[in-house]
């Protein structure tokens, strides 16, 4: 990995109720456990925050206008760094029970990408980023798991490559 660039990414989902619903609830309340360790983690750098409100995450920011749609906009130092996190942490457990919580979109929801060393994208750049890997496919602009040589564990726990 160039010490000169870091990894970003853009995961969005859509919860099966609104946030403050009994059914999103166990959901909702690991936000900060999971978030707070996310930060704490080696490789970590940035994250997009929300409202700073204990419990939300960042489910403030609503896609669309729905406040069902919440997104995860990280920078990580490399991908080996977002790769422990994703599946060597609590957030494995999560990650694993989404169905629970998360309605199945239909189309590409996660993206990739790589920023200068310092950059902070923001969720339009990340959109953008997300509607050129759905027209293009992986690219050096835009990219799943299955365009990064060094990942390895998305295989391993079988995600899809768009995933």
């Amino acid at each position: 990995m160039s010490r000169d660039r870091h990894l970003a990414q853009l995961n969005i989902g859509r919860l099966v109720a609104e946030t403050d619903d009994p059914r999103v609830a166990e959901f909702m309340g690991a936000l900060d456990r999971v978030n707070g360790l996310g930060k704490r983690m080696p490789g970590f750098v940035w994250m997009m925050e929300g409202s700073g409100e204990p419990g939300r995450g960042n489910t403030d920011v609503k896609l669309d206008g729905d406040p069902r749609f919440v997104s995860n906009l990280t920078v990580w130092e490399d991908v080996a760094s977002l790769e422990r996190f994703v599946w060597d942490t609590v957030h494995r457990q999560f990650y694993e029970r989404r169905a629970e919580w998360f309605e199945v979109l239909g189309a590409m929801h996660f993206v990739m990408w790589f920023v200068p060393v310092g950059w902070r994208p923001t969720i339009e750049e990340a959109l953008e980023r997300l509607e050129h890997l759905k027209a293009h496919g992986d690219t050096d602009h835009a990219f799943g798991w299955a365009h990064l040589a060094q990942a390895t564990r998305w295989r391993e726990m079988r995600c899809m490559a768009a995933e």
